[in-house]
C-alpha cells in the first residue's frame, strides 16, 4: 500500500481534475471515528467534501423504541441491553433514568450476557440493536429462549432511502466495512452511485475516498472493494442463515428518516414466545394511546441524513455533552455529535 503523503498527493492530482465539488459520505460508526480521528477532513481538497451517514446503530433507534423499552423497564419488567442505549433520553427519560427510578435495567456486553441474566430475571427482555453485524448473535439467543424487542435493521435500504430523498447530493458512498463482511459486495450492485468498501486504517479511507473519485472522473457508478482482507464476494453466509432463520423483513422504523420499507427485521412467528413486542402488547398499546412527544431542538435526524454537522445543531456542547447528552448523536461513541466533540 502507498504511503498516506502519496494516497494525500494522488487524492489532491485527482480531484483538481474534476473541476467541481465532490460530496463522499461515509455510513459506518467506525469510518466516522477514523476520520475523525485522523484528521481525514482537514487533509481533503477544498472541492471534497466528506458528511457523515447513519451509521451508528444507537442514533438511528427511533424514538418511539426508546419510549417503548422505557415504559417496559419502568412496568417492572427487567431490561437489558448494549451500554451506549441505556443513556439515550425518550420522552419517559432513560434506561439509565429509570434504573436510579429502582427499574431493574442492566448493561452488557454480549447475549451471552444477556442469556446468564435471564437465568435470574426468567421475565427478562434484551434490547436487540444494530444492523446485520449485530444480529446473527441476538438470533442465537432468540433460539435460547432470550425474549428480545428487535430493532435490527437491515443497512442498504438506509442507502438507498437518501439517494431516493434526494435531499443531499451525494457523489459517492464510503460504504460499511463490519456490515459488507456479513453481506458480501453484490447487495450494493444497482444502486447507480460510486461505491468503495473500505477498512478502518487512515490508509484504507484514503485509498477509497481516491477510488471514489477515480470512478467519479471515469463517469462509472459501481462498488469496488477496498477491504478485501476482510469482505468476500459472498459475505458470511452462516452468519446470514443464522439472521433469516430466525427474523423475516418488515419495515423498520429509523430516526430521521421514519418508516424504511423492508428495512426491518421482526422475529418470525415460529420465534414469538421470545418475541417482546407480542409478550408485552397490552403495555405497548397503552403507550401508543399515549402518543408521546418527540424531543424538540435536537438535530440529530438531519445530521444523520447528513444535512447538518454537528457544530450546526444549536444545542452542541452547549445543552448537549457527553456528560449530559440530549440526544443518540451525542451519546454512542459511535454518533457524529459524540466524535466531533472528543475530536475536535
Amino acid at each position: 500500500m502507498l504511503n498516506i503523503q502519496t494516497i494525500i498527493q494522488n487524492i489532491n492530482k485527482l480531484a483538481a481534475t474534476i473541476g467541481r465539488n465532490v460530496n463522499l459520505m461515509e455510513v459506518c460508526g467506525t469510518h466516522t471515528q477514523a476520520v475523525a480521528k485522523h484528521g481525514i477532513k482537514q487533509l481533503m481538497p477544498k472541492n471534497v467534501y466528506l458528511t457523515t451517514g447513519p451509521g451508528c446503530p444507537v442514533c438511528v433507534t427511533a424514538q418511539e423504541d426508546i419510549d417503548a423499552i422505557v415504559s417496559l423497564a419502568l412496568a417492572g419488567i427487567p431490561v437489558a441491553t448494549y451500554g451506549d442505549m441505556m443513556r439515550v433520553p425518550g420522552y419517559y427519560g432513560s434506561l439509565d433514568q429509570a434504573r436510579e427510578k429502582g427499574a431493574k435495567v442492566f448493561d452488557v456486553y454480549s447475549t451471552e450476557d444477556a442469556l446468564e441474566l435471564s437465568k435470574k430475571y426468567k421475565d427478562l427482555v434484551f434490547f436487540g440493536l444494530g444492523f446485520e453485524t449485530t444480529t446473527p448473535m441476538t438470533a442465537y439467543a432468540i433460539k435460547k429462549g432470550l425474549t428480545v424487542y428487535s430493532t435490527h435493521k437491515l443497512f442498504l435500504p438506509a442507502m438507498k432511502a437518501l439517494l431516493q430523498i434526494g435531499e443531499l447530493k451525494i457523489d459517492g458512498f464510503i460504504s460499511p466495512g463490519h456490515v459488507s463482511t456479513i453481506i458480501g459486495v453484490d447487495p450494493y450492485r444497482g444502486m447507480k452511485v460510486p461505491q468503495v468498501i473500505t477498512g478502518f486504517t487512515a490508509e484504507d479511507v484514503l485509498v477509497g475516498i481516491y477510488m471514489l473519485l477515480k470512478q467519479i472522473k471515469e463517469g462509472r457508478a459501481e462498488v469496488e472493494n477496498e477491504y478485501l482482507r476482510s469482505v468476500k464476494k459472498e459475505g458470511n453466509p452462516e452468519a446470514l442463515k443464522a439472521i433469516f432463520d430466525v427474523f423475516e423483513i418488515a419495515d423498520g422504523n429509523w430516526r430521521g428518516f421514519g418508516i424504511i420499507p423492508e428495512s426491518g427485521l421482526e422475529i418470525k412467528n415460529k420465534y414469538k414466545k421470545s418475541d417482546a413486542k407480542v409478550k408485552y402488547k397490552n403495555i405497548f398499546n397503552k403507550l401508543q394511546a399515549a402518543s408521546c412527544k418527540l424531543q424538540a431542538n435536537c438535530k440529530c435526524g438531519e445530521i444523520i441524513r447528513g444535512l447538518k454537522y454537528p457544530s450546526q445543531c444549536p444545542m452542541f456542547k452547549k445543552a448537549c455533552t457527553p456528560e449530559r447528552p440530549f440526544g443518540p448523536c451525542m451519546v454512542s461513541v459511535e454518533g457524529a455529535c459524540n466524535v466531533e466533540y472528543r475530536y475536535k
